[in-house]
């Protein structure tokens, strides 16, 4: 039996496309939002930030988790794979903001570790106060970060990115940080 390459060619998926870039990274299109270009672009540029930050916060989440030690790994385990999905629930809100107020949002991994600001830990494994306290001061800097763009987001008129920011970023931020700072606590669990 023979094919036809005329009608095989039909379902064939073309491979290997290329294009050119249809919009810059920190660039805003106009959409009927209500918000000034300025406004627009200061809150792209803010949210990237913490959107960079909050994606190696992720990972960090995921490291920890995978590499955890000691006596409470179980409890340790678990609550940092909770924290990682819910850090990575915030990378995709704050992705799909910076999208609908026109800008391009920062994805690939390597233009991410160019913004972010927060230190690269050792490649290895670290004791477990270490990597909680690491933890924690990835908090912290994205916690002043969006403490910092919320406050200017307001006077800007963007009511929008100043909701996300407090409601989402800094009240998940907050909780997860109690949570960890709680395990660095030193009590113990039986006196004599």
């Amino acid at each position: 039996m023979t094919t036809n390459s005329h009608n095989v060619s039909g379902s064939q998926p073309w491979l290997h496309q290329k294009g050119e870039v249809i919009q810059d990274f920190g660039t805003v299109k106009q959409f009927p939002l209500g918000l000034s270009y300025e406004a627009r672009m200061y809150s792209c540029q803010r949210l990237n930030k913490v959107l960079a930050d909050t994606q190696i916060l992720y990972g960090l989440y995921k490291k920890h988790h995978w590499l955890m030690r000691g006596a409470t790994f179980y409890q340790l385990h678990l609550v940092l794979d909770k924290h990682a999905g819910e850090q990575l629930e915030l990378v995709d809100t704050i992705a799909e903001r910076v999208q609908s107020l026109g800008g391009v949002a920062v994805g690939d991994p390597r233009h991410v570790a160019e913004i972010t600001s927060i230190p690269r830990p050792p490649d290895g494994v670290e004791q477990v106060p270490a990597m909680l306290s690491r933890l924690l001061e990835a908090h912290e800097t994205i916690l002043v970060e969006a403490h910092d763009a919320a406050a200017r987001t307001v006077e800007l008129g963007d009511d929008g990115t100043n909701d996300l920011l407090v409601s989402q970023v800094v009240r998940t931020g907050e909780l997860q940080a109690w949570f960890l700072a709680e395990h660095l606590v030193d009590t113990p669990l039986v006196r004599s």
